[in-house]
């Protein structure tokens, strides 16, 4: 099992691509593994014949478990023997670790069944589907866990096993019952344990974003030409967050039993919506250290590799702060959730032209600005709400008074 990033321990073999008696060049895909909520294709490190295979798909192994064995060329045959290429996988059973043969149950396993892994047959099985109706995308036809959440999509995909279902106490004629997928499960178990254990506080300030205007309106056209995609708002507001926590480290922390870690690394969660089917926080490391327009690069990639699937396993991990955009869609004001063990998360909602009233030189004015809303909620547990303010403040006083256009040319 190889490294998968940093923090990651074991991971998943969900899927091989090989069986014994197989050849496989380097770099060619030999098996799949997952963790958490990501899955990576793992290639061969060098060409030969898969000698061994010594852990089953849907078995969970450590960082440097052996999982299989490939020599240079296939060894001699014994007199007698049957051929390599026919000889039965090997199947470890987690508890004992005691090998058995799983001949049989391959023998078993026919046309798009026999393609999918432990986590798709898991997904059909929840939506009640038949495989045979699902068209596979995946490598040599097989179906992935994107096939199988776009077929539920679909109006009517629903299988028999959704239907069937234990009505609700108050049914209503007409309703469907919708299973959740693998995401919105994982999701709602991590936000349920949130919201009943930590003590959370919302706090709101108003930003004025004349000057991200002023540089959007100034770089934005040079700025999509060049790298293929709008420069919006969230860099901006992720530039300043970045540089605020750096002066406020408790709201870069996060909760290890009864102490409070605060860390020196700013690596800041982008919530990434998966078309209305979930969402991913992939991690933007040392955002404190990164230039705006870095910064806004970083964003953009781990964005796009979250919607195609191809985030790594590491991109997930050592979060120390989460900012969730959701103006994009025109949001008002949003109460979102912390995600422990960190301590705070900032929604930025939408901005929007108001008239406000400006002092200057000892008059009042009423102007018209564009003005956005962030939110914030904190843990209770680890600062109180003059801190999380302070910090808001801070936040809010660097997005109105940076010189963003000279920064967006560094």
């Amino acid at each position: 099992m190889p490294q998968l990033g940093e923090t990651v321990a074991e991971g998943t073999v969900t899927k091989w691509y090989k069986k014994i008696g197989d050849a496989i060049k380097a770099d060619e895909a030999l098996f799949d593994v997952e963790t958490d909520k990501v899955s990576t294709e793992i290639p061969a490190p060098v060409s030969g014949v898969i000698a061994e295979i010594l852990v089953a798909e849907g078995t969970t192994a450590k960082v440097g478990t052996r999982l299989a064995v490939i020599r240079e060329s296939a060894p001699q045959q014994a007199r007698g023997s049957s051929a390599v290429s026919t000889a039965a996988p090997i199947k470890v059973n987690p508890p004992t670790g005691q090998a058995i043969s799983v001949s049989s149950e391959r023998a078993a396993s026919t046309g798009a069944a026999g393609r999918l892994s432990p986590v798709v047959s898991r997904l059909i099985a929840e939506h009640g589907l038949d495989a045979r109706a699902i068209t596979g995308t995946g490598r040599d036809g097989r179906i992935t866990r994107e096939d199988v959440l776009a077929h539920v999509a679909q109006p009517g995909a629903a299988g028999p096993a959704v239907r069937t279902q234990e009505p609700a106490p108050h049914r209503i004629a007409g309703a469907e019952t919708v299973p959740l997928n693998i995401i919105r499960k994982r999701t709602a178990e991590h936000m349920a344990k949130s919201w009943t254990t930590v003590p959370h506080v919302l706090q709101v300030v108003e930003a004025d974003f004349s000057r991200v205007d002023d540089a959007r309106r100034m770089s934005g056209e040079q700025w999509k030409k060049r790298e293929g995609y709008s420069l919006t708002y969230l860099p901006f507001v992720a530039c300043a967050v970045a540089a605020a926590l750096i002066k406020y480290p408790r709201l870069n922390a996060s909760f290890n039993g009864d102490h409070l870690v605060l860390h020196r690394r700013v690596n800041i969660g982008i919530a990434v919506d998966l078309n209305l089917e979930g969402l991913l926080v992939p991690v933007v490391k040392d955002a404190s250290a990164k230039s705006l327009p870095a910064l806004a690069r970083a964003i953009n990639d781990v964005a796009v590799r979250a919607r195609e699937n191809r985030l790594r396993p590491d991109d997930m991990t050592e979060g120390t702060y989460t900012i969730t955009n959701n103006g994009a869609s025109g949001t008002l004001i949003t109460s979102p959730i912390i995600s422990p063990p960190q301590v705070a998360v900032l929604s930025t909602d939408a901005v929007r032209k108001r008239t406000v009233v400006i002092e200057s030189a000892g008059r009042d004015e009423i102007a018209v600005r564009p003005v956005g809303v962030l939110a914030q909620c904190f843990d209770h547990r680890a600062v109180d709400g003059a801190y999380s303010a302070a910090f808001l403040n801070e936040v809010k006083t660097l997005i109105e008074s940076r010189d963003w256009g000279k920064e967006l040319q560094g």
